[in-house]
């Protein structure tokens, strides 16, 4: 499997996914555990949408 997501777009990820989660805990909603998933694929380092659309921002090693 290779990496598919550059730094920037994980920076991003990380955010995004740390605002929904805060939103979810304010608001007492469990739909902000969505914000898992933009977390989830920036420590992986690889989006299974990027890879079905052929899509890479950038970074190039392989995983795993």
């Amino acid at each position: 499997m290779m990496c598919n997501i550059g730094k920037v777009d994980r920076i991003i990820r990380v955010v995004i996914g740390v605002l929904i989660i805060a939103w979810g805990l304010m608001n007492n909603s469990w739909l902000g555990a969505i914000g898992l998933i933009p977390l989830g694929t920036a420590l992986v380092g690889w989006c299974p949408l990027y890879a079905i659309f052929g899509m890479n921002t950038g970074c190039k090693k392989k995983i795993g």
